[in-house]
C-alpha cells in the first residue's frame, strides 16, 4: 500500500485528487493538507511514499519546499501553469500534472510511479543477491589494523560493556563496537538469541527452550527473543 500526501491551498483541488486516488488500488490518503507549513508536520510523523505537490501556494511554494526536504519521497507536482514544467522535472519529479486533473492523466502519472517502485524493488534484490553472493567476510578494526574475519569461522559474539567479543572456531578477538551495531553488519545467518549474545545457525549442534549449544559451549535464550529461534 502506497501512503500518499496531498499538498494543495485549493480546496477543491485537493477534493479531486482524493476522489481519483479513492479509483486506484494500493493507495492510501494519509493527509490533505492546505500549506507546506502543515505538510510539514505531518511529514515529521508520517512516513510518506508519494507526495501530490501544488506549487503556486502562498507563504512557502512546493518547488521550494521540496527542495529543502531532507527525506524526500517520490512527488508528483500538480499546477494551473505550464511554466513551471521545467523546475518539477529538475527536482525529478514522476510527473507534472496540469489543471484540472482529468483521471486518465492522473493514472498515467500514477502508473509512473509504479513502475519506479518496481525497478527500484528489482534492483535492490539484484544488489542484496549479488552482495551475499560475494561478501563471505567483513573488516574489523583491531590493533589500529583492519583485520578480515570470514563469516564462516565466527562461531557467536557476545556483548562485554562497551566491547563485543567475536568468538572465532580458532581464537577470540575483542573490539570496541556495540552488539546491536555489529549485528547490522552480518548476513542472515546470524541471529539475535540474547541482549548480550548473537550465534551462527551454521554452528548450533543443540538447543532447548533456555539455551543454544555451540559443542559444549552454552549460550541463554532471552525471553525476547526467542521468536527467532522458531524456525531453526
Amino acid at each position: 500500500m502506497y501512503r500518499c500526501l496531498i499538498v494543495d491551498d485549493e480546496e477543491l483541488a485537493r477534493e479531486l485528487i482524493e476522489t481519483h486516488l479513492k479509483q486506484l488500488d494500493g493507495f492510501e490518503l494519509v493527509a490533505s493538507c492546505n500549506s507546506a507549513i502543515e505538510a510539514s508536520k505531518v511529514l515529521q510523523q508520517q512516513s510518506i511514499d508519494l507526495l501530490f505537490l501544488d506549487i503556486e501556494m502562498p507563504v512557502l511554494n512546493g518547488t521550494d519546499f521540496f527542495k529543502n526536504l531532507i527525506v524526500k519521497p517520490h512527488v508528483i507536482f500538480t499546477t494551473a501553469y505550464r511554466d513551471y514544467a521545467l523546475d518539477g522535472f529538475e527536482l525529478n519529479a514522476v510527473d507534472y500534472l496540469l489543471k484540472p486533473i482529468t483521471f486518465s492523466r492522473f493514472f498515467m502519472a500514477t502508473e509512473k510511479f509504479i513502475s519506479l517502485q518496481n525497478t527500484r524493488s528489482i534492483s535492490t534484490e539484484v544488489e542484496k543477491t549479488t552482495t551475499t553472493q560475494k561478501d563471505n567476510f567483513i573488516f574489523i578494526r583491531e590493533d589500529r589494523k583492519q583485520v578480515k574475519v570470514f563469516y564462516d569461522d565466527i562461531l557467536y559474539i557476545e556483548s562485554v560493556k562497551d566491547y563485543i567479543k567475536i568468538h572465532l572456531s580458532n581464537k577470540t578477538r575483542l573490539i570496541k563496537y556495540s552488539l546491536t551495531a555489529f549485528e547490522d553488519r552480518l548476513d542472515e545467518r546470524f541471529i539475535r538469541t540474547h541482549r548480550s549474545y548473537i550465534v551462527n545457525r551454521d554452528k548450533i549442534t543443540a538447543y532447548t527452550k533456555q539455551d543454544i549449544e555451540i559443542d559444549a559451549i552454552e549460550i541463554p535464550i532471552g525471553e525476547n527473543y526467542k521468536m527467532n529461534i522458531s524456525d531453526l
